[in-house]
């Protein structure tokens, strides 16, 4: 955020805004071409790339609006801390996401596999040995080879910690009031958040070709596939988000002492390098 004209007590309240609602119909048509796509409609596809394409647009010009009121020097610092509370609560609720899903394979694993290998089972599924990774007790699913550490993910993992490092340079950089560090530092974060997408891409690629794994490989595929590919979605969120916290260091649009949305870009950036660090460990090594 630019320097602030507004008092320190103050709260700017904005005017009324065509906006929610325009997001609100642009969701609707997405939904409804989505659910016409899935059920075989020719017009699916099509209304549902035009509700997305009307979402973005309602999203930038939106998104506009509120840097346009920062830098008019609008917000004041009751409005700045609202923002750090809305986008650690976002945060929070990102986490439980998550955490959800991480819920799921610890349940899968450690409960539900043990369970259905246990001598009350065994007239059932007498040749199930209850390791994870296997392909159920009935044997419906087809034989497949799980997913070990190395070496993209391992390599991944460099990547988004080095990632980490860069974004702190880049901040640091602001603070100090070095502008084009910070861009520089900044784009090699969006940068190495590419290079783990392509990793990621090849990895699927991978799988589905080489070791037979795919989203209906059981619950093995299932987990995996589900807590990658949303995480590989926040990655492409975080550096969609970086990418507009550039575009805006080159505006000249921050100061050393105001700047929340990079900092909000950063925080968001660092929750998803530390559960992928619970994704490595918990998918790819136990």
């Amino acid at each position: 955020m630019s320097a602030q004209q507004a008092g320190p007590s103050s709260y700017f309240v904005p005017g009324p805004s065509q906006w929610p609602v325009l997001a609100g119909v642009a969701l609707l048509v997405t939904m409804l071409g989505a659910s016409g796509w899935v059920n075989g409609q020719s017009w699916g596809p099509y209304v549902n790339a035009a509700g997305l394409l009307a979402v973005l647009l309602v999203l930038y010009r939106w998104f506009g609006d509120a840097i346009a009121e920062s830098e008019g020097g609008k917000y004041s610092a009751r409005i700045d801390i609202s923002y750090r509370w809305s986008m650690a609560w976002f945060i929070f609720s990102e986490v439980m996401f998550f955490a959800g899903f991480f819920g799921a394979l610890f349940y899968a694993r450690s409960i539900t596999m043990p369970w259905l290998a246990d001598l009350d089972h065994k007239l059932l599924w007498p040749d199930f040995a209850g390791q994870w990774g296997s392909v159920g007790p009935a044997g419906t699913v087809e034989s497949f080879a799980t997913m070990g550490p190395f070496p993209i993910p391992t390599i991944n993992t460099a990547l988004l910690l080095t990632s980490g490092v860069t974004l702190t340079i880049s901040h640091h950089a602001l603070r100090a009031g070095h502008r084009m560090q910070t861009a520089f530092w900044l784009f090699a974060t969006i940068m190495l958040g590419a290079v783990f997408m392509g990793f990621q891409a090849y990895e699927y690629s991978h799988a589905y070709s080489e070791l037979n794994l795919k989203l209906t490989s059981g619950i093995y595929g299932s987990t995996f596939f589900m807590l990658t590919g949303f995480h590989g979605f926040h990655v492409t969120l975080g550096a969609i988000m970086l990418s507009v916290m550039l575009y805006r260091v080159l505006k000249g649009h921050f100061t050393p002492e105001q700047h929340f949305g990079f900092e909000g870009a950063a925080w968001y950036w660092h929750f998803v390098d530390v559960v992928w660090l619970g994704l490595y460990v918990v998918v790819y090594w136990l």
